[in-house]
């Protein structure tokens, strides 16, 4: 007993002596096999335990456990030391200078806008509504009382995904034709024609989102591009109500001093259509007396009938405009291709 008892603080000592004068963390580690590894010094002490008589264990374990804690103690602090050394910069730091500071991302000018027309709709009392990007004919054109040979159904027009009965499964008739065949949305009418067929009347949503249309990029066309467009149906709706909120919600987006006029126009999904032009003092400085901005009217019976809704009982407006023109307004941009080339120098400007 007096043996074991004797080693113990020696070797301790020993041990604590190496571990604090480890010069990094690999010869820390390897100080570490040596005393208290599967065949470490400390270790080998400790298994004499077993062969000590009953009466002798319990100061001998007390005085093993004390020594095992206290060498543990000082190998945590010594790696926590070296990992603090090893974290310091090599070559001598001025801490005085200033540092780098992140840069902060910030939202996309078209995303700017889209909030902000986002949130001059929910004022009075709109919602968001979302659909596809990947639509059919039926959705986007048919319901819509698109007719069959609208310009905007050809091939030089639409992105078609892919031609009809490319799987072998040829549609069974030419309406089951048009309605299958599959198409990148050239307007976000789609999500207008998916809200009224899941919901009765009233209806009053706007929709947000992308769509596509085979135009040859250059200042003013992309093929890619963001629209809103807004929709109500209740009973009793008028073009005045339609005129009230495109005063409002162009007032709130291009300035109180925006003036409004409406222009006879035909689309095939309203009737009667109006094309919307405005004018402010922006429009001044470029030398336009109006400016088209948007398309609009009252909603089609025929659209109603569609989608199942009672053209006697109930009324409603539609309009649409494209967000890359207000944002162009908005910022006095010039090249509608900016908004898509991701050069952080035009865009850190917002």
């Amino acid at each position: 007993m007096a043996g074991l008892l004797d080693e113990i603080e020696p070797l301790k000592q020993s041990a604590l002596a190496e571990l604090k004068a480890a010069p990094d963390l690999a010869a820390l580690e390897r100080s570490k096999g040596a005393w208290l590894g599967p065949r470490g010094k400390f270790t080998a002490l400790m298994k004499q335990f077993g062969a000590l008589p009953k009466e002798e264990r319990p100061a001998a374990g007390k005085a093993i456990n004390a020594a095992k804690m206290e060498l543990e103690a000082a190998l945590a602090g010594r790696r926590e030391e070296l990992e603090l050394q090893a974290a310091l910069p090599r070559e001598p730091t001025d801490f005085s200078l200033p540092g780098r500071r992140r840069t902060l991302g910030k939202l996309h000018p078209l995303t700017l806008v889209t909030e902000d027309i986002v949130r001059s709709f929910r004022k009075i009392g709109f919602v968001v509504a979302d659909g596809p990007e990947i639509e059919d004919e039926y959705h986007c054109f048919d319901a819509l009382n698109t007719p069959a040979d609208h310009p905007a159904r050809d091939t030089q027009d639409t992105f078609y995904l892919a031609p009809n009965g490319a799987d072998g499964a040829p549609p069974p008739s030419p309406a089951a034709a048009a309605s299958d065949r599959r198409l990148l949305r050239t307007h976000t009418s789609s999500v207008q024609i998916r809200v009224m067929k899941s919901q009765p009347p009233p209806v009053r949503i706007i929709v947000p989102g992308r769509v596509y249309r085979r135009d040859n990029a250059d200042a003013t066309h992309n093929p890619t591009f963001q629209q809103i467009e807004g929709l109500y149906v209740d009973k009793n709706v008028t073009v005045s109500d339609l005129k009230g909120t495109v005063e409002f919600v162009f007032k709130e987006l291009l300035g109180a001093e925006t003036q409004i006029r409406f222009r006879p126009h035909y689309f095939s999904y309203t009737e009667p259509s109006f094309e919307i032009d405005f004018r402010n003092a922006l429009v001044k400085k470029l030398g336009k007396d109006w400016l088209e901005i948007a398309g609009c009217g009252m909603v089609h019976p025929a659209v109603f009938e569609n989608v199942g809704y009672d053209p006697e009982i109930w009324t409603g407006w539609a309009f649409g405009f494209g967000i890359e023109r207000i944002a162009m307004i908005r910022y006095g941009i010039a090249d509608i291709r900016l908004f898509y080339e991701n050069d952080v120098r035009f865009l850190k400007q917002f």
